[in-house]
């Protein structure tokens, strides 16, 4: 595999929240998606066998694969993407996502890797878009989860 991306951040929340969240990956996905910047409009279209699939203004994203492994302290989420942004663009990613416990908080740690992209807006995503799209994921859980705390 080949790393894209790979950072880290930490939330305002703990472990029980994400394991929480992890019982509907499908809405998980949805509501950190609705977050990326430039997305106006996120929904839900399929949830079933592994595979979500959600569309926004800019196309269609399919998220299979999917594998979580929750344990006391720690849940790990890891899946395939296909993003068909309109004609211009379709992007093919993996997604590995790790939370941790750690001072009433969670560490969230993400790589993104095998990102390929067609055309010449995919070479310059392929590029030139890592740490954008990375923080942006980042941050977006961040706020999905903190905002989701009682």
């Amino acid at each position: 595999m080949t790393t894209w991306f790979e950072g880290s951040g930490e939330i305002n929340c703990d472990i029980a929240r994400v394991h929480q969240a992890f019982d509907d990956v499908a809405q998980l996905f949805v509501g950190v998606v609705a977050l990326m910047p430039g997305l106006t409009t996120v929904e839900l279209v399929d949830a079933a066998n592994g595979s979500v699939t959600i569309r926004t203004n800019e196309g269609l994203m399919t998220r299979a694969n999917i594998s979580k492994h929750i344990e006391d302290g720690r849940a790990v989420l890891e899946y395939d993407e296909i993003y068909e942004a309109g004609s211009k663009v379709t992007t093919k990613s993996h997604f590995f996502e790790e939370f941790a416990a750690s001072d009433n908080r969670v560490a969230h740690r993400l790589v993104m890797s095998d990102v390929d992209a067609s055309g010449l807006l995919g070479f310059f995503y392929s590029r030139f878009g890592s740490s954008k799209t990375g923080s942006a994921f980042l941050n977006a859980y961040k706020t999905f989860l903190e905002d989701q705390t009682d």
